[in-house]
């Protein structure tokens, strides 16, 4: 192994311990990572805001990733230092999604039973999909020309004036192919009924 100075051996002799680990799941390499890393990390997790607990919890939970994931460590890709600390980076961003999750199911259950269900009855739904399928079939009959301005102004909510642009026409045309498709639509719908 490369030279151990007061900061632990250098980046070859890390390299050699996670490949130790990695190949014969050496015990005592694996010691001497987690004695370097463990309380750096957790000191690292306290400085992000967890609590003695779980920056422990973290630590531990890392230096466990790193024994499991050995074999998968590239020295050419990241030094051990940057490769440890960003597992320790990603599990505290996964336990802090999975506390917002559980605060967001606990609110949500308690919620829950003093909720009204503001969905339509079965009947009004029924009636809804009814009335939207003969207005469906009405569009179908009228102009494409129509239709784009019904789609323009209905659909994407767009002044006539922005209508006109977009399709180049006159505004006056805009506003008498919508009155002609509107009663167009009237009379279709009328004759669905």
């Amino acid at each position: 192994m490369a030279a151990e100075g007061e900061n632990g051996p250098d980046q070859e002799g890390w390299n050699h311990l996670i490949g130790a680990v990695a190949a014969t799941q050496d015990r005592g390499a694996f010691a001497v990572l987690f004695k370097y890393f463990a309380p750096r990390i957790k000191t690292f997790m306290l400085r992000s805001g967890e609590s003695e607990a779980g920056a422990e919890e973290l630590a531990q939970e890392t230096m466990l990733a790193v024994w499991r994931k050995a074999r998968l460590y590239n020295p050419e890709a990241a030094s051990a230092a940057a490769w440890i600390f960003t597992i320790a980076r990603n599990l505290r961003i996964d336990a802090y999604r999975r506390r917002q999750r559980g605060t967001a199911l606990e609110s949500q259950g308690a919620d829950a039973e003093y909720q009204m269900d503001d969905a339509p009855l079965p009947d009004k739904q029924l009636d809804a999909m009814q009335s939207e399928a003969r207005v469906r079939s009405a569009l179908k009959q009228l102009s494409a020309e129509q239709i784009r301005v019904v789609e323009l102004s209905f659909f994407e909510e767009r002044a006539h004036g922005d209508i006109a642009k977009v399709l180049g026409i006159p505004l006056g045309t805009v506003k008498s192919r919508l009155r002609l498709a509107m009663v167009r639509l009237r009379q279709l719908l009328d004759g669905l009924s």
